[in-house]
């Protein structure tokens, strides 16, 4: 069926379609922009958080009325480990995963009376087109793009395939978990808990370092080897 997530009009008349009922929506329709603030089109800002934030909340209001009324379902909104942490040049995509995060923690406590589950999936860098396309930056006045796509492309060199999160949200769906939040892949905890360990003023910094001693703290910290 065709179903397009930036449209009230599609998503009304798509799931309205639907005779069967609904037991599980999956929310992982997204796209990805990738810029500094400054040089990043408004209309790409309005679009990712269009599919991505706006996208999800209007499929949710479209299962939830009869998930309530026969009290059984189950949500699992595809966030990202950038609905956690945020940084150049991914603040708009964050801004729209962020924005997923909050609205999902709403909903868990509204729909659990109901017997309704809600779950977030937060993967980390996956082989997806997606992924790959961070690896090649517009030009910039800023050096994060391009450093940013060096360390993307230096993980891609041995990717975590996308089924670590198919895989995962199956698990979500059959196990009955009312675990919130849910981290596939071997790459994503990790990243997690680094952020966890610094204060805001440290992570600002960590952005703001220069190229040489940005890319020593990336193989200090991770033991990686990005610069180009």
């Amino acid at each position: 069926m065709t179903l397009d997530v930036d449209s009230d009009d599609s998503v009304r008349a798509c799931f309205a379609a639907i005779a069967e009922p609904i037991d599980v929506l999956v929310n992982n329709a997204g796209i990805e922009v990738h810029g500094s603030v400054e040089e990043l089109p408004m209309e790409s800002v309005i679009a990712v958080m269009n599919t991505n934030y706006f996208g999800t909340v209007r499929c949710i209001q479209a299962v939830l009325p009869q998930m309530r009324v026969r009290r059984q379902g189950c949500i699992i909104n595809v966030s990202s480990i950038s609905g956690r942490v945020s940084n150049s040049p991914l603040g708009a995509y964050s801004a729209s995963k962020f924005a997923v995060e909050a609205i999902s923690e709403a909903l868990a406590g509204e729909v659990k009376p109901f017997n309704i589950r809600v779950a977030l999936l937060e993967p980390g860098a996956q082989d997806t087109r997606m992924a790959r396309d961070i690896g090649h930056p517009p030009p910039s006045a800023y050096p994060q793009p391009e450093r940013f796509a060096n360390y993307f492309r230096t993980f891609l060199a041995n990717p975590v395939p996308p089924t670590a999160s198919a895989t995962l949200i199956r698990s979500i769906i059959e196990s009955g978990t009312w675990q919130l939040r849910h981290l596939p892949g071997p790459n994503a905890a990790p990243v997690i808990a680094w952020r966890a360990s610094l204060s805001d003023e440290q992570w600002v910094d960590w952005n703001a370092l220069d190229d040489d001693s940005w890319y020593a703290a990336v193989e200090r910290d991770f033991g990686i080897k990005v610069r180009p």
